[in-house]
């Protein structure tokens, strides 16, 4: 859509934003009061780009520094007006930010929708960047006249009743800054109350750092009135304090504000770093996962950066790697100079070395919350560990910290209950090299596998894991305390020296049956006795460096299927069992026996199967199958 040209024009809302207002003015949600924190939101963003940008143009402010964010109610005419001395808004931004929404976040909004009641789910408006258009859930009209900083042209009011239609007119306006006028809906009047106004700003924006002001009317002892405008928030920046000034309540409050969560946070991390540098560190972990993480796409994050309490960066990434994306917060630094840009920021050394103070302190959180209140970090884990672990991969320097983060389920772990590696080497037999681990799709599959059955009998624990990103992060650790860690689905096992000869002993027995099975399976890349097995006829294993049978299916699953070459996985068998004995006296009658063929595909199809992948050609497994019931029959 173009900007308009004419003094005054009535356009329409793009498709999705009808959609968003619909839902925002019919459905009934239990907290409307966040619209107005999400216009004092709106409004302390205003400012804090103007204290920015006059940083490199001056002229912008035009005199006015009087930072502040005023409530004005007005009963009479039934509207709640909240205006600003921020930024502004030209005609074209108007149109472009007010009426046209291309963020991709309107659309996982309304997505998330269909998958939820609205009613009870406010934390939905803030986090989804749609938070100007609250105001509908208590105004039957809203009206926004603006002036963008800067600007010598006139401003803009811009107006609409949120049901399909904006309108947007070219006025007069000297100030720059904006006046949002809700006109609210008769039964919403109660939003004009001094006393609520005062609740709702305390809870919800008390830690703005610019002022929150109203017009009051107080009585002196004379009982003379006066008219005097209050200041309704605390503003000191709570960072700013010692930890001993602060409440577990305004901990919680001021991270609801910053992170649009309605429940509280995990930990706080709160602290002055002293020294070379000094900086300012306020983080939380969250209980749960935030809203912006749950939907997939690009996602911001990062704490905001203030320099002597100017906010340069709402999301500042050069503070946070990846793996803690789902940490948020403020770091306030006062070494850094004011009119930094952003590009210099992204490789400064300063914030290289916030970082890793950051990042360590974090993890120390983390690991104080797994000892100390185990029950709440098992929520966090099931929550955010997938997003933990790729630190794996991501953070060398760090991996064996991220490494003690981590939770896993295992064969000796009753269902529901977790192990960690230190404890699983504690409990590891004292023959036991390497740390076993095992990835599937769930818990039931991975126990009933095979591919556990010489573990069982080993007395040995296996690590099952059932997140599909383990596929991608584990192999990265390598190793843990110097143990290796192996996946017993890969390659050979460890063996005593006793069972390696005795295997070299069998593995002659079968050599020739061995060699014809693998010419008739072009499938397998070769075909060998199993220390493994004890109770299954066989299994397929990957050999080093090759992909595993649950990678390839994630592959597929991601849409990854054309960068797979043909597998050719290893056909393990199990000697001592009396299908594979079978074929093996089968072939020393008559090593051009067809049967020998066909029974191959079957201990080839049921591994393929055992594995837990589909075999290519099921109408011929089943007639095999059908033979040999009818042969065994005879």
């Amino acid at each position: 859509m173009t900007a308009a040209t004419d003094p005054s024009e009535k356009l329409e809302f793009k498709t999705e934003l009808k959609q968003l207002l619909h839902i925002i003015t019919n459905s009934l949600y239990s907290h409307k009061e966040i619209f107005l924190r999400e216009l004092i939101s709106n409004a302390s963003d205003a400012i804090n780009k103007i204290k920015f940008d006059s940083l490199s143009h001056e002229e912008k402010l035009e005199g006015n520094k009087d930072w502040k964010i005023k409530i004005i109610p007005d009963p009479a005419a039934g509207t709640l007006t909240i205006s600003d001395n921020g930024i502004g808004l030209s005609r074209e931004s108007a149109i472009e930010n007010l009426g046209t929404i291309a963020k991709s976040g309107t659309r996982a909004f309304l997505e998330s929708l269909k998958n939820k009641e609205t009613k009870d789910q406010p934390e939905l408006i803030g986090q989804f960047g749609v938070g100007f258009y609250s105001a509908f859930m208590v105004a039957d009209k809203v009206t926004v006249i603006s002036r963008m900083a800067g600007d010598p042209r006139d401003g803009v009011k811009w107006e609409s009743d949120g049901q399909g239609e904006f309108s947007v007119e070219t006025i007069e306006k000297p100030a720059r800054g904006t006046e949002v006028i809700l006109h609210l809906k008769p039964e919403e009047r109660d939003f004009l109350n001094e006393h609520q106004l005062r609740q709702i700003v305390k809870k919800f924006s008390d830690f703005i750092e610019h002022p929150v002001v109203m017009d009051v009317e107080k009585t002196d002892e004379n009982k003379n009135k006066t008219i005097v405008e209050e200041t309704l928030n605390s503003r000191k920046a709570i960072w700013l304090r010692g930890k001993s000034e602060n409440t577990p309540e305004e901990y919680n409050a001021f991270y609801k504000q910053i992170a649009n969560d309605f429940e509280d946070p995990a930990k706080v991390i709160h602290y002055t770093a002293e020294g070379v540098n000094e900086f300012r560190v306020l983080l939380y972990i969250p209980a749960q996962r935030p809203m912006e993480l749950r939907w997939g796409g690009e996602v911001q994050f990062g704490p905001r950066l203030y320099i002597q309490r100017v906010l340069i960066m709402d999301h500042c990434e050069t503070l946070l790697p990846p793996y803690l994306r789902f940490v948020k917060g403020v770091v306030d630094c006062s070494d850094l100079p004011l009119n930094i840009s952003r590009e210099m920021l992204q490789h400064n050394p300063l914030l290289e070395r916030i970082k890793t103070n950051i990042v360590r302190s974090i993890l120390k959180a983390l690991e104080e919350m797994k000892t100390d209140e185990y029950d709440k970090y098992i929520k966090f884990y099931l929550e955010l560990g997938s997003i933990l672990k790729e630190g794996l991969s991501r953070d060398w320097n760090n991996r064996e910290k991220i490494a003690d983060l981590l939770l896993f389920e295992s064969m000796k772990t009753p269902a529901g209950e977790y192990t960690t590696l230190a404890k699983y080497i504690e409990s590891m037999p004292a023959d036991q090299k390497a740390i076993w681990y095992f990835i599937g799709e769930n818990r039931t599959m991975l126990e009933h596998s095979p591919y556990l059955e010489t573990f069982r009998a080993r007395g040995q624990d296996v690590l099952l894991l059932t997140d599909s990103i383990d596929e991608f992060t584990l192999p990265n650790l390598g190793k843990y305390k110097d143990k290796e860690l192996k996946a017993v689905n890969r390659d050979e096992l460890e063996e005593s020296k006793e069972d390696a000869a005795k295997k070299t002993e069998e593995q002659e027995k079968f050599k020739t049956l061995f060699a014809d099975l693998k010419a008739k399976l072009p499938e397998v890349s070769d075909v060998r006795l199993s220390s493994r097995l004890k109770e299954s006829a066989a299994c397929l294993v990957a050999g080093e460096g090759e992909m595993t049978a649950h990678m390839e299916r994630l592959m597929r699953q991601f849409g990854r299927e054309k960068d797979l070459e043909p597998s050719r996985r290893i056909l393990e068998l199990n000697g001592e069992h009396p299908a594979v004995l079978a074929v093996q006296q089968l072939h020393e009658k008559d090593a051009h026996d067809p049967r020998i063929e066909a029974y191959a595909r079957l201990l080839y199809d049921q591994a393929v199967i055992a594995e837990g992948s589909k075999i290519n050609d099921p109408t011929a497994f089943a007639r095999r199958i059908n033979d040999l019931l009818v042969q065994s029959v005879k």
